[in-house]
């Protein structure tokens, strides 16, 4: 009897096999885990996403078949909300931590601290989150994961190993991984540096763990009529919106061009383009809610470039 074998019929977790294509509306169609029930670590249901179907396909064959998945993409994008969003639809527990310069080995491992117990203070290890998730059926997710710290960088990368332990040096434990344990990380570049100068603390990844690392999917700009579906959804458009919502992406589309033409140095990402119509909802002007939500982080000298993709896109001057 194998250990998933195991603990299910001590009813420690019970899941169902789902069809990913009736779930996630997506081309393939492969059978995937879903827990019957969720915890307070499962994410909420975002009704109105839209699935990418390359992307999610990633995701659902790391959960279903134990792999490490990286997601490179370019900001905007939703690395991280994809992942959940499928955990979300398979009452997953998903937690994320950003690895951001502060986050240390003793973050994600834990520490011994003074605890008070019988009246008396006593030392007590406490558990980071690394070996909690790593012992429990959680997909665990690292943002920004080419801004990690080396020595925390070398603490995950013996784990990304399918049948990797983790050692408590500080316990003298070796913990083995729980059978749904499940591992993510999205970041910007892919492992070899920004080369573009717009993200910056962005570090190069050891190769070697890079290597670990057994799919990587890229989720960037998606096609123009998907990106007006998504931002649509997002709002709760009426007809009319969705008109606008057409002529933002299109005005988004002009700055990627830009940005790739080294005309303009600062693109809009879909994530702002949910930003400009959530305003525009509340503000009910195309311009001035421009203006607060992406034109005034511009820079000066770009300001007249910007206003004339805006001109081309809705046909009016700003």
């Amino acid at each position: 009897m194998t250990k998933v074998e195991a603990l299910k019929k001590d009813n420690l977790f019970e899941t169902n096999e789902v069809s990913s294509k009736e779930l996630f509306g997506i081309k393939t169609d492969i059978k995937v885990p879903q827990f019957v029930n969720k915890n307070e670590y499962c994410p909420l249901v975002d009704e109105n996403y839209v699935f990418d179907d390359e992307t999610t396909l990633a995701i659902l064959l790391g959960l279903k078949f134990n792999k490490r998945v990286f997601l490179q993409g370019l900001h905007g994008t939703g690395k991280s909300s994809h992942i959940e969003q499928v955990c979300a639809r398979l009452n997953w527990p998903c937690i994320r931590i950003n690895l951001d310069s502060h986050v240390s080995r003793i973050d994600l491992i834990g520490k011994d601290s003074i605890v008070l117990k019988d009246n008396k203070q006593v030392t007590e290890f406490q558990e980071g989150i690394l070996p909690w998730a790593f012992q429990n059926n959680v997909a665990l997710v690292f943002d920004e994961y080419d801004a990690g710290r080396p020595d925390v960088m070398f603490v995950i990368q013996r784990v990304l190993e399918t049948d990797g332990k983790l050692t408590l040096l500080d316990q003298s434990k070796v913990l083995s991984p729980h059978p749904y344990f499940r591992i993510f990380a999205t970041a910007n570049t892919v492992g070899l540096g920004d080369t573009s100068g717009i993200y910056h603390g962005t570090n190069q990844i050891n190769q070697g763990q890079m290597d670990r690392w057994n799919i990587i999917a890229k989720l960037n700009y998606l096609e123009q009529e998907q990106e007006i579906e998504i931002v649509s959804k997002k709002i709760n458009s009426n007809s009319e919106e969705k008109k606008l919502i057409k002529s933002m992406v299109q005005m988004a589309n002009l700055s990627r061009k830009g940005f790739e033409q080294k005309d303009v140095s600062i693109v809009m990402s879909p994530r702002t383009i949910i930003m400009w119509a959530e305003n525009y909802k509340i503000l009910n002007d195309i311009k001035k809610s421009l203006s607060l939500t992406f034109l005034n982080k511009c820079d000066e000298s770009e300001i007249d470039i910007y206003k004339e993709y805006f001109q081309r896109a809705f046909g009016l001057d700003i």
